[in-house]
């Protein structure tokens, strides 16, 4: 049995290290609403841990000694440059959002959080609805099957278009207050409303996990309207682990994988090129780095 005091002295050690007082930038995030779309928004309710807690939980692996070696960016960035993923989710975020239905329902495909979300069932539908700017009115691609082209409609027909969507939206949800009106239970009177229905959501996820969200919702292909919010979360992230944000914009961010018939064509094209001490360190390799680099390129001669 652990005694009061010693609780104390463990929990205040505990908060001296992995729950580090936060820096006034990260406090000055927490309740900060960054607008997005029309009339949504992200806002940071709370966040545990930051690039210290990433160090101090790889540590307990590492050794003691390792703190004497290596640099914490340095730890860092080799954890997630070789996937050692678990001292990221000694970090966690949790964010209220308001968004569309449509984009939850997009955004609830990353199953790695914890999730509570405002119930139509419990509480009355708000009167909001997502009607998209009108530079973002626009055809359907002609290359890409999930996707809109990249430029606009005419403004005249992508106000006709906003005008329809909103009178729509109105008419559904003056039919929703009616249906309510009659003492309709609430679950089965919103199930017309449209997608474009604002919904809330708490969101609270560990930084591997949401690294993973980002990667994929802050790319170019990634749909606009979640874009947004991924953009919005990416501000916020940057500020909280700076260290581990720029590690992962290297690594996983703007890296691209290669398949195997790729690289055999890579090896052809790389056959007579001798990397140079001068190009390694002027596109930032150096030290172990460069030399995991080069041990790439040499495996290529083996494929």
């Amino acid at each position: 049995m652990i005694r009061a005091s010693t609780f104390l002295r463990l929990n205040l050690r505990t908060r001296g290290s992995i729950f580090a007082p936060m820096t006034e930038q990260v406090q000055a995030l927490i309740g900060k609403e960054f607008p997005c779309l029309d009339k949504g928004f992200v806002r940071l309710v709370d966040v545990m841990g930051d690039d210290a807690a990433i160090v101090q939980a790889a540590r307990v692996s590492y050794g003691e000694g390792t703190k004497k070696v290596l640099e914490d960016r340095g730890l860092i960035r080799y954890l997630l440059r070789h996937a050692h993923t678990t001292p990221f989710e000694m970090v966690e975020f949790k964010f209220h959002v308001k968004l569309p239905i449509f984009v939850a329902r997009q955004w609830i495909r990353h199953r790695t959080a914890n999730v509570n979300e405002y119930s139509g069932r419990y509480s009355e539908m708000k009167d909001e609805f997502y009607v998209p700017a009108s530079d973002q009115v626009r055809a359907q691609s002609s290359t890409n099957k999930q996707g809109r082209a990249e430029d606009s409609f005419a403004p005249s027909e992508a106000e006709r278009i906003r005008t329809m969507m909103s009178t729509t939206q109105d008419s559904l949800y003056s039919e929703y207050q009616e249906l309510l009106g009659t003492n309709l239970a609430r679950e089965i009177a919103r199930i017309n409303l449209p997608v474009s229905n604002y919904t809330e959501w708490y969101w609270k996820i560990d930084l591997h996990n949401l690294f993973h969200f980002l990667r994929l919702r802050i790319d170019a292909h990634a749909q606009y309207e979640i874009r947004v919010y991924g953009e919005a979360m990416a501000e916020i992230v940057k500020a909280v682990v700076p260290a581990a944000w720029e590690a992962f914009e290297d690594y996983l961010l703007h890296a691209r994988r290669f398949s195997r018939k790729e690289l055999i064509a890579l090896r052809s094209m790389l056959a007579t090129v001798t990397p140079e001490d001068s190009a390694l360190e002027a596109a930032g390799l150096k030290g172990r780095e460069a030399q995991e680099f080069l041990a790439k390129l040499e495996e290529l001669s083996q494929l």
